[in-house]
């Protein structure tokens, strides 16, 4: 399971991408329950991932991701990879 710390910077991309800081992320959390969530919206909300958190998504690893919790799943698993703790 991915870090409290994972999902505490996932959070504030989500936040300052969708200009919302209402939104609580969960593992279950999916497009469908961000109404701004939308095709455009999904491609930089990858890069914001991949800026914050220093790593790079394969097409296939994008197209497989359907929840947050999949999200921060591959996330830790390409830090961990690295060798490389959650960058601050």
């Amino acid at each position: 399971m991915a870090s409290q710390e994972i999902y505490k910077q996932l959070t504030e991309v989500f936040h300052d991408l969708f200009d919302d800081d209402t939104i609580v992320l969960t593992p279950e959390t999916t497009a469908g329950d961000i109404p701004e969530w939308n095709s455009l919206m999904h491609v930089n909300l990858i890069l914001a991932v991949e800026v914050r958190f220093k790593i790079k998504f394969k097409t296939s690893e994008v197209e497989s991701l359907h929840t947050v919790g999949h999200l921060a799943d591959m996330i830790e698993s390409k830090l961990v990879k690295e060798k490389r703790p959650v960058p601050a």
